[in-house]
């Protein structure tokens, strides 16, 4: 358990959609505030679609349909009202980069290395773009892993970078290092950005200037229209065993302040405009993965072990709230009419009234209630033992393994026609009302 300790002490939150929240956290500047209202009280699952696959990814809703990606290759557009099938697209490897639409049109990665363009309405191939070839974070002896020099992929590396659209040109980060603009008609490279990093962190766009972090532990401010550096902001580092250090948060924009947590367990506050930090929030030895969520003035975050739910001052970086949670927040808060919806690796969405700072209801998995492994049986300590493995590669994956059998939600809700639309590990979408 050695390993499993020293590695889940880095662990925290990550990507959002809704009424017309058409890209990855609802806009182009990630703020996660969605138009339309959620349910306040908990009924129940209105609608559950079953897919071939983890969906780790999250759902871009438009025009009253929800667009959402699979690991078993298939991107899905189903109908927000009832959950049906109106049409799904193939791809050659498991897609966990969120959809944007703009236009008529659908775009996406995969893991296949690939970049699609599809018809929103009918779900044709309109252009495929190769990139160089997408790829987890690695190092060697990752997270106290053994044999120590052995290089082994990072499986907390969950997501793919999600694209942002503005007029004419969609962007998105690879795996591959390079972050990417391409003409949104034909697919053609306008300019291609080459960090030091796997960069799986989703762009945020705001006047012009993409914002965007690497596995390098730098994060970019960006030229949108050349492609050039305006400036960089460097976080931390660990040499070591690779735990506390790059950036998987994706970054919200308001105000001229820039927000993204980092995994070397800060939320840093940056200046738009001189890439200078403002204040950041410490949470070590926690991971901070998640995308913020920015509304009338307050971030609001969750983090991994400890699980939190936090809300701090957008100005100041001090706390207002926090939450307990039950096991390990990626997902990133969708904020709707004075609610924040957000998922856990237990298989477990909670609604959060934020002007309470209080939990309003819970909904979970049928796995998460049945909990078999009784890794909840004690309410509030967690007992990770229950989840197995050791800190030999062969044996590390067992862990995650065996969480993700309770449904996690590790991609980020949207909120629709009342509805919380959010995928799970076990397969399934659920539209929560």
């Amino acid at each position: 358990m050695k390993y499993l300790t020293f590695a889940l002490a880095g662990l925290a939150v990550l990507p959002c959609s809704g009424f017309s929240q058409s890209m990855f956290c609802g806009n182009a500047a990630h703020t996660g505030v969605v138009d339309a209202a959620g349910p306040r009280q908990l009924k129940g699952a209105k609608w559950t679609f079953k897919t071939g696959g983890w969906v780790i990814a999250s759902p871009a809703v438009s025009g009253g349909t929800a667009y959402i990606g699979s690991d078993d290759r298939n991107l899905y557009a189903l109908d927000v009202k009832t959950g049906a099938e109106k049409w799904k697209f193939k791809t050659e490897g498991p897609i966990r980069s969120s959809a944007a639409v703009a236009a008529g049109t659908v775009y996406f990665g995969s893991y296949d290395g690939s970049f699609y363009a599809v018809d929103a309405e009918t779900g044709k191939q309109k252009w495929r773009f190769a990139t160089d070839g997408e790829r987890r974070f690695e190092a060697p002896g990752i997270h106290g892993q053994k044999p120590s020099h052995q290089t082994f992929p990072d499986f907390w590396d969950m997501y793919q970078s999600s694209p942002v659209v503005d007029r004419s040109t969609v962007y998105f980060g690879c795996g591959d290092h390079h972050i990417y603009a391409l003409d949104t008609a034909t697919g053609q490279v306008r300019w291609k950005f080459a960090t030091q990093g796997v960069v799986h962190a989703s762009p945020a766009l705001e006047k012009g200037v993409l914002y965007v972090g690497s596995w390098d532990t730098f994060f970019y401010a960006i030229d949108a229209s050349t492609g050039k550096e305006k400036w960089r902001f460097k976080t931390g580092e660990d040499t070591a065993a690779y735990n506390q250090t790059g950036i998987q948060s994706s970054a919200a924009v308001k105000d001229g302040i820039v927000y993204f947590g980092c995994r070397d367990a800060q939320l840093y506050a940056v200046d738009t405009e001189t890439g200078k930090e403002v204040w950041h929030f410490s949470l070590k030895p926690t991971w901070i993965n998640a995308t913020p969520a920015i509304h009338d003035g307050t971030v609001y975050f969750g983090s991994s072990i400890p699980t939190k739910f936090y809300a701090v001052d957008a100005k100041t970086g001090k706390q207002k709230f926090a939450l307990d949670g039950e096991m390990i927040m990626f997902s990133s808060a969708a904020i709707s009419q004075g609610m924040a919806y957000v998922g856990e690796f237990s298989g477990t969405l909670r609604a959060v009234d934020l002007a309470k700072g209080q939990y309003a209801w819970t909904f979970q998995t049928d796995a998460r209630k049945a909990d078999k492994r009784g890794v909840f049986k004690t309410e509030g300590k967690p007992d990770f033992g229950a989840l197995g493995g050791s800190e030999y590669f062969d044996q590390a994956h067992v862990f995650t393994d065996n969480l993700l059998t309770y449904g996690s939600f590790i991609g980020s809700p949207t909120v629709a026609d009342g509805l919380v639309i959010i995928g799970s590990t076990d397969g399934n979408v659920y539209a929560v009302e």
